[in-house]
């Protein structure tokens, strides 16, 4: 069976968070939240997940959708959000979460001032049509003069290749002990990045293993900015840092900021 972009992401839930945390962390979260701040009106995340960006920017002031195919990754941002209403049941709420495909958003023409787009959400768009299929969406819901905000992880095509290699030991909540086994293998001719990879959770005397498979394509900043341009979008900046700095292709960070006309 053909890998989908949105497999594995269920079955990731329950780790997302806990590995985030050793690697990318909030490093990014200050640059969407003052993005978000700056668009005075709605705002949309693609693919928000368990809520990592999302529920920042609620708890900044932000008005927010979050959309995610994943059921499970949603889950883990209800509960999140349902502890922010708890904690401050007097505030007015700001986030709404919605189970749905972003190459078919559920909104209306020029709902929104800002589509965000975090962390290499749309390299789980393996084809080309489901990419083209997602910015002509995109178009449709943002304002004119509104601004859509992506991010692409640059270093995914240079990962090497290797095998059932130990990448992350830990603890996680509740007393246990994670270990995150994985593999990689390179797709050059379809651009595409497989992890292959395997959960192991000890408590006590006893493991369970949780497998998974997520799978990311890569589309270089020229190349994205050539299909934003087709789909009704003018660029611009090109961002190669979070506090706004420019981009250079050794940049650990590649941000568009793409404009509706």
């Amino acid at each position: 069976m053909t890998a989908e972009g949105w497999h594995g992401w269920d079955e990731y839930a329950p780790f997302y968070d806990w590995e985030n945390a050793q690697t990318l962390g909030r490093r990014d979260v200050p640059f969407w939240t003052g993005l978000a701040k700056q668009s005075r009106g709605p705002v949309l995340e693609l693919g928000c997940g368990t809520g990592r960006i999302s529920l920042p920017l609620a708890r900044a002031g932000v008005s927010v959708i979050g959309i995610d195919r994943s059921a499970q990754m949603l889950a883990h941002a209800i509960r999140r959000a349902d502890r922010l209403k708890k904690a401050q049941p007097r505030r007015k709420r700001r986030l709404s979460l919605i189970r749905g495909d972003i190459r078919h958003l559920p909104f209306e023409d020029g709902q929104f001032n800002l589509v965000m787009a975090p962390y290499g959400i749309l390299q789980s768009l393996l084809r080309e049509k489901d990419l083209k299929a997602t910015l002509d969406a995109v178009a449709h819901v943002l304002k004119r003069g509104g601004t859509f905000g992506l991010e692409l992880v640059p270093d995914v095509p240079h990962w090497k290749e290797y095998t059932d290699r130990v990448q992350m030991r830990g603890k996680a909540a509740g007393g246990a002990h994670l270990t995150l086994v994985e593999s990689v293998h390179q797709d050059r001719r379809r651009r595409l990045t497989i992890f292959e990879q395997e959960y192991r959770v000890r408590k006590g005397r006893t493991t369970t293993r949780h497998p998974f498979t997520l799978t990311f394509r890569t589309v270089p900043i020229a190349g994205m900015a050539r299909r934003l341009e087709r789909a009704g979008f003018v660029i611009r900046s090109v961002l190669g840092d979070y506090r706004g700095g420019p981009w250079d292709p050794r940049a650990d960070v590649w941000i568009i900021l793409a404009e509706k006309v």
